[in-house]
């Protein structure tokens, strides 16, 4: 499975912004955006003025580092948005949206984007009842998500539930704390998605 391993703090400075990739570590002063605000690199505060490609190219970018997806794999949700009725960028957000690892995030079952992956893909998740290990596996209205039986992988949950208990869930989604589950009770529209990203200079890069 490709995956990035580049420095996270490093990214949200690249991108100027919080992407929140350490979860709730982004929220302390540890953050390295609030302590320098200016992109990595020797000659990073000398670089040029950004042309309009750079200001598109840089909003990819910065979509495809907070769903935590490749180059590859954004292309081919971009193919599918575009085929898709409805607006093209709306329909590229709903998507990364319903994957399922941003929704065990979104849910509050982890701690962080990478936290939930690795909990998937080592199995500790069900959909409807049935294991998926996949962490790009997309979801459907009336989908229950539920972490399995096991103690240990209860245990993590529960305590990914209250270190995330001020964080809001998204209306597209239902949390039970009680039974640990979340129930998916509508596809997940354009003012669900909390990030301050601008679809439509993504929808024009990627259409030329």
């Amino acid at each position: 499975m490709a995956r990035c391993i580049e420095n996270k703090c490093k990214l949200c400075r690249r991108e100027g912004m919080k992407l929140f990739l350490k979860g709730q570590r982004c929220f302390t002063e540890k953050c390295a955006v609030s302590r320098r605000d200016y992109p990595p690199g020797v000659h990073a505060q000398k670089r040029a003025k950004v042309t309009e490609y750079g200001v598109r190219l840089r909003e990819k970018q910065k979509l495809k580092r907070i769903y935590g997806v490749l180059e590859r794999q954004f292309k081919l949700y971009f193919g599918e948005a575009e085929r898709l009725k409805g607006n093209t960028g709306e329909n590229l957000m709903s998507l990364l949206e319903r994957r399922l690892d941003n929704v065990v995030l979104s849910a509050g079952f982890s701690l962080s984007r990478n936290h939930a992956r690795q909990l998937i893909n080592h199995g500790h998740f069900r959909v409807n009842d049935r294991r998926v290990d996949v962490a790009s596996y997309r979801v459907r209205p009336g989908d229950v998500i539920t972490p399995g039986t096991q103690e240990n992988t209860r245990k993590i949950v529960s305590e990914a539930l209250a270190v995330n208990k001020a964080q809001p869930v998204p209306g597209w989604l239902s949390v039970t704390a009680d039974t640990l589950s979340a129930r998916i009770v509508g596809l997940p529209r354009r003012e669900d998605v909390p990030h301050p990203i601008q679809e439509q200079l993504i929808i024009e890069l990627c259409s030329k």
